[in-house]
């Protein structure tokens, strides 16, 4: 996952390589296949790669880790210190907290050497100024950075638990405290690092049974919350590829397994993958964007946006029946995200039953929705001609939000392409106008889907409701 990083020069960059590989294999019960080994990959674009120095076969692991190797809540000796505030944190801003702790004990920090491998700046979409942002043009992903939720969380859950133990959290990074403003902007600072990392590198790791808490009757309980998050070394210097995925991490007695999940030759490097996330999530949680994931590529339709193309405006300030039953059936979502099409896909693939319902609801007269209500069912997730109607006008004035054109931002990336060297703005540029474009790509795929799947339904019904004397009649409509 190295395409985040910014990176020191060759000689500290193979030293710091070197220094991390060596802890990491003296630690107890690690093992590490001779098959393979780190590589500097910064001629094709990467950081730190894994690379197989030899073949491998389907079903072997490459390494092996103990889980006390992992930086986690619950590995960090500040666990038995503060035990409690950490629960109380829930898993995210507990491993944040944890982070900084041992990153301030530098040296003494068990984890030293892991650290001199993680970047310390990142092209992730909660770094980027606002006029970077704005290359994004009418993206949803804007709204998903949560660098405001962060920074609260931050201030007033994170700040002050540092500020209330000097003795765990000595200042770092030429800080002389943390209690005035300069030292609390620092504190931020190291915070949305941690996090930062958290959310490009850390795994979720199953608890195993001895977590299972004992209920008050006896009978075993595990919490529903999320799981808690750990940094394993090694595994997240394996870049991703969604179509070249060689290998995956397994979680067994106690351990994460790094393992080739299909024969690796010699010489190739090792990947890992993402799962089927949009270039717009790559970008926001990793800081960069590839082709090989455009495949997954969505665009969010915003509910306030269909229901004005249905009519409906004001939907804050105002109950309507139309919505009042998907939000209590809890089907009702802010957006609603649409698939990029393949060549077979039909409007079906690629829509959600819970868009499906919207649209149906929003076309319902009263009485069907009030029999709804009473059966607390949903509407049938079926896409007729009203329906597409609506959903076609929102895709439309979803298109138009966007600043530029496909063709335009064509042009755009073929002008980076000619440029042998491009500037950290430059960069975050290109990659805005990957994601932009690959949104209106799907906008308009669906808009011609939609336009011919009405002009099928207009002949269709013509067909439908001719007599034999060439006279339209009106079908009488089926209740169920």
């Amino acid at each position: 996952m190295s395409s985040t990083e910014h990176f020191p020069d060759a000689d500290d960059f193979q030293r710091q390589t070197d220094g991390f590989m060596q802890w990491l294999s003296q630690q107890t019960g690690v093992t590490i296949s001779s098959k393979i080994e780190v590589q500097d990959l910064h001629h094709q674009g990467s950081g730190r790669g894994v690379v197989a120095r030899s073949d491998i076969q389907e079903g072997e692991d490459l390494f092996h880790l103990p889980q006390r190797v992992v930086l986690m809540v619950k590995t960090s000796p500040l666990n038995e210190i503060l035990a409690d505030e950490l629960k109380n944190l829930g898993p995210w801003l507990s491993l944040v907290v944890v982070m900084i702790y041992e990153y301030s004990l530098g040296e003494r920090s068990n984890w030293n050497q892991y650290f001199q491998v993680l970047p310390t700046k990142f092209d992730t979409l909660m770094f980027w100024s606002g006029e970077e942002l704005s290359q994004l043009q009418a993206s949803a992903v804007i709204h998903k950075i949560g660098k405001k939720d962060a920074e609260e969380d931050i201030f007033e859950k994170i700040i002050p638990l540092v500020r209330s133990h000097p003795d765990l959290f000595p200042p770092v990074n030429g800080v002389m405290s943390y209690d005035d403003d300069a030292g609390a902007q620092a504190l931020l600072e190291l915070a949305h690092r941690m996090g930062s990392l958290i959310m490009a590198y850390a795994f979720d790791i199953e608890k195993g049974e001895e977590e299972e808490s004992e209920g008050e009757d006896g009978y075993l309980t595990d919490d529903e919350e999320q799981l808690p998050k750990g940094m394993v070394p090694l595994a997240d210097l394996l870049n991703a590829d969604a179509d070249r995925n060689n290998a995956r991490l397994f979680q067994e007695d106690g351990a994460l397994v790094m393992r080739a999940i299909k024969p690796i030759k010699t010489g190739d490097e090792i990947f890992n993958d993402y799962g089927e996330l949009p270039r717009s999530d790559l970008l926001r949680r990793y800081g960069y964007v590839t082709d090989n994931y455009a495949q997954y590529d969505v665009v969010e339709l915003p509910l306030t946006g269909i229901c004005h193309a249905a009519g409906l405006d004001n939907i804050e300030s105002q109950e309507y029946p139309h919505l009042k039953l998907l939000h209590e059936l809890e089907i009702l979502e802010d957006g609603y995200c649409i698939l990029r099409p393949s060549a077979e896909d039909s409007l079906t693939d690629i829509l959600p039953d819970e868009l499906l319902a919207l649209l149906k609801s929003l076309t319902l007269e009263r009485e069907e929705l009030q029999r709804l209500q009473s059966k607390q069912k949903p509407p049938k997730p079926i896409l007729a001609a009203r329906e597409a109607r609506i959903l076609l006008d929102s895709v439309k004035s979803k298109l138009s939000q966007y600043g530029t054109t496909v063709e335009q931002d064509k042009a755009i990336l073929q002008q980076f392409a000619s440029t042998s060297s491009l500037s950290t703005s430059e960069r975050r540029r290109k990659m805005a106008v990957e994601v932009r474009l690959g949104e209106k790509e799907i906008l308009q795929h669906v808009s011609v889907m939609l336009q011919d799947f009405l002009t099928a339904e207009e002949k269709g019904a013509g067909k439908r409701t001719t007599d034999g004397t060439g006279q339209k009649h009106q079908k009488k409509a089926k209740h169920n």
